[in-house]
């Protein structure tokens, strides 16, 4: 059968990367002209809304950000001309006149905003007032280029929800000056823990019926590569990179045909993206020879020695475990002693994995991430009823619909 020819408004996927990856840049332009984050945002939104309605019927124009930039900044001083006749206040004015240090190309001309405009968006959407929720939604909006809709459909939210979030992240940013901060470099892990939460939400959904959420992985990974474009020096940047790519790489084996969770241990390997891995063990590669080590960089590493295993069993366990003693001292946080506890029973068996998760008891029994562990262990240990019991108290705290028909399912199977 036939597919049914796409309608003339209907942006193709070409359009849509397209406008994305120029969404931050023209943000970027028409912050820098007139300042206005909030209405610059919503300016530039309207044209990418106009964008994906004309390009597919009438053709990407030669320069696309000079498109996006005229019709953005028209639809911003229409804007802010209203609220000078409401206001009249005179100061408004100067607002509509464009500094001399920045002109806006026009369609069809050479000049371009730069590219270092993506990394201080990001700079200003990790704003230190702005809540973690709040940040990964204005990072979504202002430099992902997803409307406000796709953002609350990602996070399972009612969109005016998400709309409140976004307007309030954007009213606490207000009147913050344009252009990167003296700190930066104090205020780029809060960038990359940002972008590292979106990528986690994509590759394991904390809630809802699917496994993955592959938009939101896979926007997290082109945000990071424009980072690491710009700061290629960067060993946490890099580290940050390599661990997306390694992790994504196993995206197509980690669920089956009906959406079923299939842990790392029984995954299909011919399936993982070879393609993906090489370039992210070449990235962690780079990363570790330099001399100063950091999460990300340790994370990729344990990553690189999981996809570089041709089986579960040729796993080197002894090395990640050497990595998660290095990682722990840096990182001493529960998520990361819970993996450790993994990696030491993998290494020296369930026993005593199981002792190291005593020490975890209080940090993480709101979750059902240490039930799952624990469940885990048991049945390599042999105590079927014990873990029978931790896979249905794992199962009954997670909110993710996969991974509670996983946990039961395992939790049937070890039935007397």
């Amino acid at each position: 059968m036939s597919r049914p020819p796409r309608r003339p408004s209907e942006p193709t996927t070409e359009t849509e990367d397209l406008l994305r990856r120029h969404a931050p840049q023209v943000l970027g332009a028409l912050v820098r002209r007139y300042g206005h984050f909030d209405a610059a945002e919503d300016a530039v939104q309207e044209a990418l809304l106009a964008a994906a309605g004309q390009w597919p019927e009438a053709g990407v124009p030669e320069n696309p950000r000079g498109w996006l930039i005229k019709v953005a900044s028209r639809r911003l001083t229409d804007v802010l001309r209203s609220e000078e006749a409401r206001r009249l206040r005179e100061e408004r004015a100067a607002a509509l006149t464009p500094r001399d240090a920045f002109t806006a190309p026009p369609p069809g001309a050479d000049r371009a905003p730069s590219e270092d405009d993506t990394l201080t968006l990001l700079f200003l959407c990790c704003h230190p007032d702005l809540t973690q929720p709040a940040r990964i939604a204005l990072t979504l909006r202002a430099v992902g280029g997803l409307t406000t809709a796709e953002i609350a459909r990602a996070h399972l939210m009612p969109e005016a929800s998400m709309a409140q979030r976004i307007s309030r992240a954007k009213q606490k940013v207000k009147g913050t000056s344009f252009g990167r901060p003296e700190n930066w470099e104090e205020r780029l892990p809060a960038v990359l823990h940002v972008l590292y939460l979106i990528f986690n939400e994509g590759y394991t959904a904390t809630s809802g019926p699917a496994l993955q959420r592959a938009e939101l992985a896979g926007e997290a990974i082109r945000l990071t590569r424009t980072v690491h474009a710009l700061l290629p020096g960067h060993c946490e940047v890099t580290g940050l990179l390599a661990l997306m790519l390694l992790t994504d790489a196993r995206r197509a084996a980690r669920t089956g045909p009906h959406g079923e969770l299939v842990p790392l241990d029984e995954q299909d390997r011919t399936l993982w993206d070879k393609a993906a891995i090489d370039e992210g063990v070449a990235l962690v590669t780079r990363a570790l020879a330099r001399p100063q080590l950091g999460p990300y960089q340790l994370r990729a590493a344990i990553a690189a020695v999981h996809d570089e295993a041709a089986s579960p069993d040729d796993t080197d366990w002894q090395e990640i475990l050497g990595l998660y003693d290095i990682l722990v001292r840096l990182v001493p946080g529960p998520v990361e002693r819970l993996n450790r506890a993994v990696a030491v029973a993998m290494a020296h068996g369930p026993e005593a994995g199981l002792a190291e998760l005593a020490s975890l008891e209080g940090e993480l029994s709101t979750g059902h991430r240490l039930d799952a562990v624990r469940a885990h262990l048991l049945e390599r240990a042999g105590d079927t009823e014990a873990a029978r019991t931790a896979y249905e108290s794992a199962a009954a705290k997670t909110l993710s619909r996969p991974e509670q028909r996983y946990l039961r399912a395992r939790a049937a199977r070890l039935a007397p």
